[in-house]
């Protein structure tokens, strides 16, 4: 696979938006909702998580874009306990090789890196985040009572749940995968977490997120639920999951949580200035077209769909990419991938015009 090198990373112009983000799984409108909605101890969860994520984004912001995890060159996981504190990472308690811990949240957090590290290496042939080795490093036990996961430009970092509305993020080989792809992005295309490209940001993940998974139980684009955060929301939660790549706007509609407010289609699209001008809201249109184009292509979704939308991001997209623009990529990377007129690059270019982009 051939691969087109790019001079520059990273390299942001937005004043506001010009480092690495700090990239949650659990958008702000759902905890908001949560601490209008919510009991007395839920609403203090959600201010608690929402202030946590604030403080967290502010270091990194002091911190900027500066590595620290190193590259090792081959696949190696390392898993901390935060033991329910603030404080990155936290004791080491698993390294790569090292037998399972009798801590599940261990476990899974080193097996999810393990299948996201080994879709990417045998599919794209993409040696880890940077595509250089870098260690695989995932913080368990975040905080008291957290309510998310995510990606802070260097690492993993999950929390456990309040156990009334969220379960413990460790428990979807989906949400870890996306948390992961962000780190991707960071170091390949580096989409603006603002606006259109921020919800480019956010698709790419929830796109690589889901095939981790689906890859995972070896599913087709058929049979797949096509959900992120399957499994997270408490039983008692009226919702299926965050987000769906196959409906978007039906994940959840939960008399806490609020409606899923995700649009599948371009006239539908989110304009106000909330969540990074909709970074998690509208990225459901992009999502919506990688699942109609992965449908009809058929058979397996990360072979044909995933390496045309993998080689977008890595080769062609760059920081402000819109919608469009990312439309217009994919259908081109199809092309030169498949040849030009062939099915799947009919098919891709038939969902950008079906969610309303062309």
């Amino acid at each position: 696979m051939t691969r087109k090198k790019k001079s520059a990373k990273l390299n942001c112009e937005h004043p506001l938006y010009s480092r690495c983000p700090i990239c949650c799984i659990v958008p702000p409108h759902m905890l908001e909702n949560v601490a209008v909605n919510g009991t007395p101890q839920q609403r203090s969860w959600a201010f608690q998580t929402l202030n946590v994520s604030a403080q967290v984004r502010g270091r990194r912001n002091i911190v900027g874009n500066i590595s620290f995890a190193p590259s090792t060159g081959e696949k190696r996981r390392t898993i901390y306990d935060a033991k329910n504190g603030q404080e990155l990472p936290g004791t080491l308690v698993r390294g790569e090789g090292d037998p399972p811990s009798t801590d599940e949240a261990v476990n899974e957090a080193y097996d999810a890196a393990g299948a996201t590290y080994d879709m990417f290496y045998e599919l794209f042939e993409r040696n880890s985040i940077d595509d250089k080795g870098l260690r695989l490093d995932s913080t368990v036990h975040y905080g008291v009572n957290y309510d998310n996961a995510f990606w802070n430009g260097d690492q993993m970092v999950y929390g456990d749940g309040d156990q009334q509305i969220f379960q413990r993020f460790t428990k979807c080989i989906d949400v870890i995968g996306h948390e992961l792809a962000h780190g991707i992005t960071q170091h390949e295309a580096g989409l603006l977490y603002y606006g259109e490209p921020g919800a480019l940001n956010e698709s790419f993940s929830d796109v690589f997120g889901s095939l981790v998974k689906q890859k995972a139980k070896n599913q087709t684009a058929q049979e797949a639920d096509w959900l992120i955060g399957e499994n997270l929301l408490m039983p008692t939660v009226k919702g299926v999951g965050i987000r769906s790549l196959k409906a978007p706007g039906t994940a959840y509609d939960d008399a806490v949580l609020g409606k899923d407010p995700q649009p599948a289609y371009m006239k539908d699209k989110y304009t106000g200035e909330e969540d990074n001008a909709g970074v998690h809201i509208n990225s459901g249109i992009p999502n919506y077209a990688f699942y109609l184009a992965a449908v009809e292509i058929g058979g397996y979704a990360w072979e044909k769909a995933g390496t045309i939308w993998y080689i977008s991001l890595r080769d062609r997209l760059r920081a402000k990419a819109d919608f469009k623009k990312a439309a217009n990529i994919t259908i081109k990377v199809a092309g030169e991938l498949y040849g030009n007129g062939c099915i799947e690059q009919k098919a891709v270019q038939n969902a950008w015009k079906q969610v309303g982009v062309l």
